[in-house]
């Protein structure tokens, strides 16, 4: 019998995060939401959530030295997961309200303000996802639930062979944006998998797939 792979759910003070434990848990994870340094480096996987404004996330993530934890993780190959905020923060800087805050710069760009008549963004939308994607295998026709008024709406990374090229899952309000990023151990979702349904805990399942391959 195969065991149920180890998800840290990252506790850095960032809302109500039970929902995602939950809906790890019906994806087939040993979910746990925790501080425990030791535990999120050593998981099977790290899931980073986030709600609220860029800069509080990113200050949290700083304060708590947790942006230290993701980037170890990240250097030895281990998967990251993030949501929501927790993929906003991952790139270089976000702008709200004509504040400028810098992120965890895992990847370059800015995190804006949606181009788009009514925000939030909030509800379900359709993705389309690149070729060779593994977190939307089978799900390339459903929906996935937003609550946004901010996303990254390009993206900037030049990656070379013999490295993979990132796999980028778009999404159009009012213009396209980035609904996730799928970049060797780096995985991020704008939408919220564990409000997402049936889909969202599919695309929650696909994600612990590749960790075993990943860890094996």
């Amino acid at each position: 019998m195969t065991s149920r792979p180890l998800v840290a759910v990252l506790d850095y003070g960032s809302g109500n995060v039970h929902s995602a434990v939950k809906a790890l848990d019906a994806a087939g994870a040993d979910a746990r939401l925790t501080s425990d340094r030791s535990l999120v480096l050593e998981a099977d996987g790290l899931l980073v959530p986030g709600v609220g404004a860029f800069s509080a996330v990113a200050n949290a993530l700083r304060e708590t030295r947790s942006d230290e934890l993701i980037g170890r993780r990240l250097a030895g190959g281990r998967p990251v997961l993030g949501i929501c905020v927790g993929m906003q923060v991952l790139f270089e800087h976000g702008v709200e309200r004509g504040a400028d805050s810098k992120g965890l710069g895992e990847w370059p760009g800015a995190v804006t303000e949606l181009d788009a008549p009514v925000l939030p963004h909030m509800g379900w939308n359709t993705v389309t996802p690149d070729e060779g994607t593994r977190l939307f295998r089978g799900l390339e026709d459903e929906r996935f639930y937003f609550v946004h008024s901010f996303a990254a709406r390009e993206w900037t990374l030049d990656v070379q062979p013999p490295f993979p090229k990132p796999i980028l899952t778009w999404c159009d309000y009012g213009s396209p944006f980035l609904a996730a990023v799928e970049n060797g151990p780096l995985s991020a979702t704008q939408f919220h998998p564990e409000k997402s349904g049936d889909a969202g805990i599919q695309l929650l399942s696909n994600w612990l797939d590749g960790l075993s391959r990943t860890t094996l």
